[in-house]
């Protein structure tokens, strides 16, 4: 029964903390401003943070599919964010939620294929997330027609001084953003993957204590 009820309770945790993690680690309410910027940034934390929860959910279940699951909460809930900007007033365009849900899928597929092979997900589905996210999210940004008009005709009243939108230095670090984010990615996210099944493995300990 501790089991199982564990199993319920981290639903609720991870719909609301993968939220707050989205927020911190890379500020997803600013990421039009800064989406030309920091993307390289935006996309190894984005992967990271996705990565850490969806191989813990999903082994911590044994069921692929979860992994697309937790993606899905963290996107219905930003999406509620978006709305909640929406409805004060801010242009539809004033958020743009990430896209986890594909490279979620493909961690998913990578476990199902590999029959439940954890390790496997881990090399396999690690790096698949890392170099496939900051694709969907570049394709993602493509559909907004100015972020840095938005940036600037739109300021957070909340915005420290160091988050200032700036202009891409076109031709420097950012020339390809893609290239840069999906490689750092697809590096970083197979270490904290491991991590994820890690944690795993110490919850089942702490259940069993």
């Amino acid at each position: 029964w501790l089991r199982r009820t564990t199993h319920y309770l981290f639903i609720v945790v991870v719909a609301v903390n993968s939220t707050l993690l989205t927020i911190n680690a890379g500020d997803y309410i600013f990421y039009t401003d800064w989406a030309w910027t920091s993307f390289v940034v935006f996309s190894i934390s984005q992967s990271t943070m996705l990565v850490v929860g969806a191989i813990y959910y999903m082994l911590f279940t044994g069921v692929p599919g979860t992994a697309t699951y937790y993606a899905t909460i963290m996107t219905i809930y930003t999406w509620v964010a978006k709305g909640a900007w929406f409805a004060l007033g801010y242009p539809y365009d004033f958020i743009v939620v990430p896209v986890w849900i594909p490279s979620a899928m493909l961690l998913d597929l990578t476990y199902w294929a590999t029959r439940r092979n954890k390790h496997a997900a881990i090399l396999i589905g690690g790096t698949l997330v890392g170099m496939s996210l900051p694709v969907f999210n570049m394709i993602n940004l493509l559909l907004v027609k100015d972020p840095l008009e938005m940036a600037f005709k739109y300021p957070r009243p909340t915005l420290p001084p160091y988050m200032t939108p700036i202009e891409p230095q076109v031709g420097k670090f950012y020339n390809c953003p893609v290239a840069l984010g999906a490689g750092a990615g697809a590096v970083l996210s197979v270490p904290i993957a491991a991590l994820g099944a890690k944690l795993n493995t110490w919850t089942y300990r702490w259940m069993a204590a």
